[in-house]
């Protein structure tokens, strides 16, 4: 991997945060874009040389340094990328793409979207109009049947993903705490993309691994502040526990805190993110394992499958599954 790709990698890590807690965003007022964004609209827009990125939002840093990272690769490949800024709120994303694509100036366009369902029928536009598409999650969420030409999908298997969480987490209890341990575990927010499905897999893959463990306390991940605000207050009514579910990097960083701010050991935590902090702690043996999401290889793959359909509009688009690796001390 070359430098710039492995920074590509690096700065796409912590979408993680986005799969399981950014699509939470609500929709709000449609403000300006932001300086260094794009509605697509601009100048310097070709018709057959131009893609469109549509992430989450810029403010996110993941975003913003995967974008950089996008821009990047797709000038290796001779294609101009044009970042625009939804900022988080799904009606202003439609909006901007269906100006570009109603424009004819892109000659496909990566969405991330916030709101799949919300993108149905601009789906169908830019399918009309001979517009390639790759997407984040499946043609289900987009109110396809089908994988059809025009238009490809990638998305997380949280079910490989929770089970790995979820099994690390028990062979940490198995080496460090004899098979038992009280375990606080952290939950996603509500009506988060995947998050019954990792959930259920984590809390499976750990009664397998190590029966005697026993969840005592839940707390909500938002972020790393209230992470370790929650944690501390879990442990206040458990004192004897000793293993956390971080869920992802800002939940495992803020029980990391809570312990530390208690004056008690964590022995073992475990979860699916993968930034630079996270994956440092992975190294030093403070976190027992990431289940890092591979970001830069699926920016590749993702592009790639993009530049395919401009190049093959009649070929069948695909679905994408972003790699995953398992990160602890010694790997």
């Amino acid at each position: 991997m070359t430098p710039r790709n492995t920074n590509q990698g690096r700065a796409a890590l912590a979408l993680v945060a986005a799969g399981s807690l950014l699509l939470l965003a609500a929709c709000g007022d449609d403000p300006k874009p932001a300086a260094g964004s794009d509605t697509g609209s601009g100048s310097g827009s070709t018709d057959s040389k131009t893609i469109v990125f549509s992430p989450l939002g810029l403010q996110i840093p993941a975003m913003k340094q995967l974008s950089e990272g996008v821009q990047a690769y797709g000038k290796d490949k001779g294609y101009d990328v044009i970042v625009q800024d939804p900022k988080l709120d799904p009606q202003k994303q439609v909006t901007d793409l269906q100006t570009v694509i109603e424009s004819g100036k892109a000659a496909g366009v990566w969405s991330l979207a916030i709101a799949p369902p919300s993108m149905t029928a601009l789906v169908q536009v830019a399918l009309d109009k001979g517009i390639p598409l790759i997407l984040n999650g499946t043609p289900a969420d987009y109110g396809l049947e089908g994988l059809e030409p025009g238009v490809s999908f990638s998305t997380i298997d949280y079910q490989a993903e929770g089970q790995a969480i979820g099994e690390e987490l028990g062979n940490c209890i198995n080496e460090k705490l004899d098979g038992k341990a009280e375990v606080i575990w952290g939950d996603a927010p509500p009506g988060t993309a995947g998050a019954e499905e990792l959930d259920t897999a984590a809390v499976d893959a750990l009664k397998a691994t190590a029966p005697d463990a026993e969840v005592v306390s839940h707390y909500t991940v938002t972020d790393r502040t209230a992470a370790q605000t929650d944690v501390g207050s879990a442990l206040q009514g458990n004192p004897d526990a000793q293993a956390v579910m971080g869920l992802n990097d800002e939940g495992a960083l803020g029980a990391i805190g809570a312990f530390k701010s208690a004056g008690k050991e964590l022995a073992c935590v475990t979860e699916g993110g993968g930034n630079d902090e996270s994956l440092a702690a992975a190294k030093a043996g403070e976190i027992y394992a990431v289940v890092a999401l591979q970001f830069g290889a699926d920016m590749a793959q993702s592009f790639d499958a993009l530049v395919n359909m401009i190049d093959d509009p009649a070929a069948t688009g695909v679905q994408l599954t972003v790699p995953q690796e398992v990160v602890k001390a010694g790997s």
